[in-house]
């Protein structure tokens, strides 16, 4: 038996260090068969010898009967919470204010910066480096004990790595990765059971529920962020007590960093501001410590608020209003776009009153209805989304139907096989004139001081109804409207005058030619070279360009083959528009010179032609279809069919945190 024991003893050791480097170090010196193959024979030996089970055993993460309640449980040491600022000027009056306490100069301070995880914070209790109990913050004196859930999270130590103190107590925050998050409210949803509002309610609601196996299969992680008590260890930085926790199997956050100006502090908060979309977590925040824990000590707390450390907050970026009603947009190519009119509410620092709503099937598949409480997310400067309901639905509310006419011209709408979009057929449609307006000052040509608004005032004034009408607006009639100086009229003239310059893939895109985005106007410009060529160009040549096959081939040649598009093109051509490809459309060279990417999906923190302009950026071609020279799709929220099509071909599927990895380089 004493072989047995020994075996087992050393299968534990063996599975907890791999555990460890796989969940916590992201550094497996092992692959996964070999984790499995000595799991398995650990499993059985404990099966055919019961008394060799110990709690500390891999086997042993889910094994406790659902309990009936959870019971209240005193922390070892206070779980205090932080004060919070908001601005540089408030963090600076802390450190003076932490200075002049402890009576040193204010250059003897150093500080650790940690990102404010927006999870739930929890007290782990090991003695002799064995995991005994877990716990809730609760009022921060007493918490609920949720040992056998916090038990089946993976990156959380059963038994400490190295020697260990008798007793030692690691706080740290349980959070759901935000693409774990997603697929849990889709599986939610496909069971009709309530999604989460956020992240942290459902990283809370995982904690208590009272069978563990449904904790287990839930995507939660963690990070430690320090000790609150400990018997027979001493630290003397916070610094230092962060990387002894590393060192023993703790998972820290990677981003933590000690600085030594408070200044220096002041401006990682603001670049933190701007960067919490890379994370694949949310973050609320950067919390700052004094890194002496003497310091700590003298310094002490004012009504269970440490006097040491401060949590620099940010404007939330998701908030719950009301959704007013759900109007249709009829964009430059037919196709109808629903948005949504809010309740105006502050998200991130900005007031909110209309988010993107994608499509029919995206709205009730996220039920999503008029006159319902819904939550609004907006993150860094993307357009703000309605993420769902806060159920239950207000009573009256129907689901969401998208209308059988068009709001614009009334013809009959039509729906694609393959595609979500529904489309109003009609050519004649003045939706094809107005929002090619827009898409030419916006997007394509990135007019300075033009923009929707004005393009929209000066299409009901009569003044502007096509692209060359925009071309010939003068500085007096813009003085004639309310609200133009000279100086402002003769700028707006100017900057539509400098437009005509714009690459020749721009003009392309901005032309409303079906099926010509961005990637698809750059691709042409590159291997046609003039407006010249493609209007020569034959089905064979324009099906030989990358990105284009037959039925985008049909209708490119269709739309140039048109009078009126041809009678367009010569306009533009006579008031100056290029209609030449120039350098600025060859591709450029770069790290990512020579590969090829797809996006598909709606991305959190960029929009599609930022994603694509910061890939072209480095030298990777961004194509619309997945092909064998694709090396990789960036998926976002709602992929299309291209993101099945890749993983069938065997072709790398990335998420948002590997686009912003690649980038970074």
């Amino acid at each position: 038996m004493s072989d047995l024991s020994a075996r087992a003893a050393e299968l534990r050791a063996l599975l907890t260090r791999w555990s460890v480097e796989y969940h916590s170090l992201d550094s497996p010196s092992v692959d996964d068969a070999t984790y499995d193959r000595h799991y398995d024979e650990l499993a059985a030996l404990e099966a055919k010898h019961p008394e060799l089970i110990t709690s500390d055993s891999p086997t042993q993460r889910v094994g406790s009967t659902p309990s009936e309640k959870f019971s209240k449980v005193d922390h070892v040491a206070p779980m205090g919470s932080l004060e919070k600022v908001t601005t540089d000027e408030a963090l600076f009056r802390w450190a003076e204010d932490a200075a002049k306490r402890l009576e040193v100069d204010p250059s003897e301070l150093t500080y650790v910066l940690e990102p404010k995880i927006d999870g739930s914070a929890i007290s782990l209790i090991y003695e002799n480096g064995v995991l005994v109990r877990g716990a809730t913050r609760g009022d921060g004196a007493r918490g609920e004990d949720v040992t056998a859930n916090l038990r089946t999270i993976e990156v959380i130590p059963l038994r400490m790595l190295g020697e260990a103190p008798p007793l030692l107590e690691v706080r740290g925050e349980v959070y759901m990765p935000l693409s774990g998050f997603h697929a849990f409210n889709e599986r939610q949803e496909r069971e009709g059971k309530k999604v989460a509002p956020n992240p942290r309610n459902a990283a809370a609601g995982s904690l208590r529920q009272l069978n563990p196996e449904i904790t287990r299969q839930r995507p939660l992680s963690i990070w430690i962020y320090g000790s609150g008590h400990g018997e027979g260890i001493t630290f003397e930085s916070h610094w230092g007590m962060l990387q002894w926790l590393k060192e023993h199997g703790f998972r820290t956050n990677e981003h933590a960093e000690r600085i030594a100006k408070i200044e220096e502090v002041a401006r990682r908060c603001a670049e933190w501001e701007h960067r919490r979309a890379e994370l694949d977590y949310e973050i609320d925040g950067v919390v700052i410590k004094l890194d002496s824990l003497e310091f700590q000590r003298q310094l002490g707390a004012l009504h269970d608020r440490p006097r040491w450390a401060r949590a620099y907050k940010w404007a939330p970026m998701t908030a719950q209003t009301t959704l007013v009603k759900i109007h249709v947009r009829v964009g430059r190519t037919g196709a109808l776009n629903p948005w949504a009119e809010l309740a105006p509410v502050e998200v991130g620092g900005v007031t909110v009153s209309s988010a993107t709503l994608h499509n029919e099937e995206d709205i009730n598949r996220k039920d999503i209805r008029e006159g319902d409480t819904v939550v609004v997310q907006r993150a860094g400067d993307v357009i703000p989304q309605v993420v769902g309901p806060v159920l239950p639905h207000k009573p009256g509310t129907v689901p969401f139907k998208m209308p059988s006419h068009c709001p614009l011209c009334a013809a009959e709408i039509v729906k694609p096989d393959g595609e979500v979009q529904h489309r109003c057929p009609n050519r004649a449609c003045p939706s094809r004139g107005l929002e090619s307006l827009i898409n030419w000052v916006g997007p394509a040509a990135d007019i300075e001081g033009v923009g929707e608004q004005l393009v929209r005032r000066l299409w009901d004034l009569g003044l502007v109804r096509s692209l060359p009408d925009l071309y010939r607006i003068t500085a007096e009639q813009l003085l004639e409207l309310d609200g133009f100086q000279e100086k402002s009229a003769t700028n707006v003239v100017t900057a539509i005058a400098g437009s005509k310059e714009i690459s020749f893939s721009r003009v392309l895109f901005g032309l409303n030619i079906p099926d010509v985005g961005w990637v698809t106007g750059q691709n042409l410009a590159r291997d046609f070279g003039s407006i010249d060529a493609l209007l020569a160009a034959g089905m064979d040549e324009l099906m030989a360009c990358e990105g284009i096959g037959p039925d985008r081939a049909e209708a490119i040649a269709e739309w140039f083959a048109d009078e009126p598009n041809q009678a367009l093109i010569e306009e533009l051509r006579a008031l100056g528009v290029r209609m030449e490809a120039t350098e600025a459309d060859r591709p450029k060279d770069g790290p990512l010179t020579g590969t090829q990417y797809v996006i598909t999906g709606t991305l959190e923190g960029w929009t599609r032609d930022e994603a694509k302009a910061a890939l072209e950026a480095l030298g990777a071609k961004v194509s619309d279809s997945v092909s064998k020279k694709t090396t990789g799709v960036i998926v976002g929220e709602n992929p299309g069919s291209k993101a099945a099509k890749a993983e069938k071909a065997g072709v790398p599927i990335l998420g948002e945190a590997d686009l912003s990895a690649l980038l970074r380089g």
